[in-house]
């Protein structure tokens, strides 16, 4: 689809006005103003009207660029005009090639925005963009200055967590509440920890004999391309972007072309915050942009959450510039549940370990190997808690896509087809919209298709065994090293079985309660370098290494 050409809008600072309590009724697309999509979910919500001041326009008078209009059902009703421009030295446009792509709701299969498509035009201005802001102001910022930054957008939005959740809710399908309670906090909590850092990051002084004094500076790499999926779209983003901005770092971020809206709303949100123009930067696209960003010579660093397959063609692109890669990429990870455990906490995170986010989750420990003395009360106990749970509006999400939704299916029936026994298939009762129904298999063999391909979807695969030798075998089995859980009272054997999974998360006597102040990454075909925590900054510095002779003569 092609859209036609606007003229560039740039601003400063906006107003924000806030009303009372009100939920999202409608969603008007624009420009084409042909079809109204219903938002479900939406019981919280606050108005929220952008208000621009100070603003310039570049060029002549022309259109807007494209956003899309949300309707709140307050009286009188009010809209909040969303962009959704590439966002590119702190200015909104459409594409240069005018081309854009449109992402649907998941609940109801109806088209949500028409979104710039980023060509390599554009890729080669944001990047040429992020290089000035590097070389010309946010390199030789100091951290402290830079940390102010990084809190002004934690508490921006803090602000604006009702809408950016709604706004989150609408492409991706998840519950407002769901968004608002448990990644919005996550979000805030991860910019302002490296808020803090920014002017903590320190080398080293050595004195190898009396004769020489070195020191070292861990340095800013220079661009990085900022490349995330659209399961935690929002999320992830502020996972790669915080560190990577602290450290020194300016970023070109490339939003999923599924969930493209909560990005461009951050870049609104830099703005706001008054980044200095360039040192943000986002753009919506499709694989052919990620490419067009891997690739570009111009970068220094590459950080990217998504598939195995992906990953690889991230490498080789990289390997062609020799940039340094963080890889967060696919994941089969096992829970261990041992016949010491509490078998209710056992069954409630190991629901929460699969079914959570539809199942929709790298780190979903959607391979259960139970004890095979309690391995038919556990399965009984699962299906009951699965089937309790389904009543809550947590559980009840979408896939993202048809595509995927057809893809789950179809792990399904190869695994029923392969000889796994069913346990509990639920009914979503939806007739539109891309559901999957929570699903059990049981005794699934290692060689079986559903134990060994990451499904990404609410499918728990699982079987007993008989030692603890032949529970770490099978959990160590996968090409994917990403997590693993483990359930026991028995904390020395807990520790010993946590040091023998290959694994870069190990949870005991929890699932997927991951922290931002702990490393995050993994082993073997799930990726290498670590996001979060401390360890994140190394992935965004280089060590300089400087050598001071204080008494050697020739």
């Amino acid at each position: 689809m092609k859209m036609p050409i606007a003229t560039t809008y740039c601003f400063k600072t906006t107003a924000l006005t806030y009303g009372s309590k009100h939920g999202i009724r409608q969603l008007h697309i624009k420009p084409s103003n042909t079809a109204s999509v219903r938002l479900f979910n939406s019981t919280v919500g606050l108005r929220h009207d952008l208000k621009s001041s100070n603003t310039s326009k570049m060029g002549s008078t022309s259109p807007r660029p494209p956003s899309v209009d949300i309707r709140f059902s307050n009286d009188p009703p009010t809209v909040h005009s969303h962009p959704v421009g590439l966002f590119v030295n702190n200015c909104f446009s459409i594409a240069s090639s005018g081309e854009c792509i449109t992402t649907l709701d998941p609940i109801t299969d109806r088209e949500v925005a028409n979104v710039p498509l980023a060509s390599s035009e554009d890729v080669d201005r944001a990047v040429r963009a992020a290089k000035s802001a590097f070389d010309n102001i946010w390199k030789d910022m100091s951290g402290t200055e830079r940390g102010r930054y990084l809190a002004k957008l934690a508490d921006l939005l803090e602000e604006n967590k009702q809408y950016i959740s709604q706004v989150e809710a609408l492409d991706t399908g998840k519950p407002v509440d769901v968004v608002l309670t448990e990644e919005l906090p996550e979000c805030v909590n991860v910019c302002r920890y490296y808020s803090g850092w920014a002017d903590k990051i320190y080398g080293q002084s050595i004195q190898p004999f009396k004769e020489k004094i070195a020191f070292t500076a861990r340095e800013p790499l220079g661009v990085c391309a900022l490349i995330v999926p659209w399961n935690y779209p929002l999320m992830l983003s502020i996972w790669k972007m915080a560190p990577a901005l602290a450290a020194g770092n300016t970023i070109v971020l490339k939003s999923s072309e599924l969930t493209p809206l909560s990005a461009s709303y951050l870049g609104y949100l830099a703005a706001e915050a008054n980044f200095p123009p360039g040192v943000i930067n986002i753009l919506s696209g499709d694989s052919t942009t990620g490419k067009s960003l891997s690739s570009h010579p111009g970068i220094n660093k590459i950080s990217f959450t998504g598939s195995l397959e992906t990953g690889k063609q991230i490498m080789k692109a990289a390997a062609q510039n020799m940039v340094p890669v963080t890889l967060e990429l696919g994941g089969k990870s096992a829970a261990l549940v041992f016949s010491d455990a509490d078998i209710d906490q056992a069954v409630k995170w190991c629901h929460a370990g699969i079914m959570s986010n539809a199942g929709q989750i790298c780190t979903a420990t959607s391979r259960i190997y139970v004890s095979h003395e309690i391995y038919e009360l556990f399965l009984r106990s699962l299906a009951d808690y699965t089937a309790e749970k389904s009543k809550e509006s947590q559980f009840q999400q979408p896939q993202i896509s048809k595509k995927q939704q057809q893809k789950i299916q179809r792990y399904i029936q190869s695994g029923l087809s392969e000889g796994a026994r069913l346990i509990y298939s639920e009914d979503t009762g939806s007739e539109t919209g891309y559901f999957v129904g929570a699903t059990i298999l049981a005794d699934v063999g290692d060689d079986m298709t559903v134990s060994t391909e990451e499904i990404f979807g609410p499918v728990a695969v699982c079987d007993s065994f008989n030692s603890m030798e032949e529970a770490v075998m099978r959990a160590n089995s996968s090409c994917y090293g990403l997590a693993s859980a483990i359930f026991t009272a028995d904390i020395t054997r807990a520790l010993q079985v946590a040091r023998n999974l290959q694994a870069g998360t190990v949870w005991i006597n929890s699932s997927n309660d991951s922290d931002f102040r702990v490393p995050f990454g993994g082993y073997k075909k799930s990726g290498f370098g670590r996001e979060l925590g401390e360890h994140a900054l190394q992935a965004y510095t280089q060590e300089k290494s400087v050598h001071i002779n204080i008494g050697s003569r020739l």
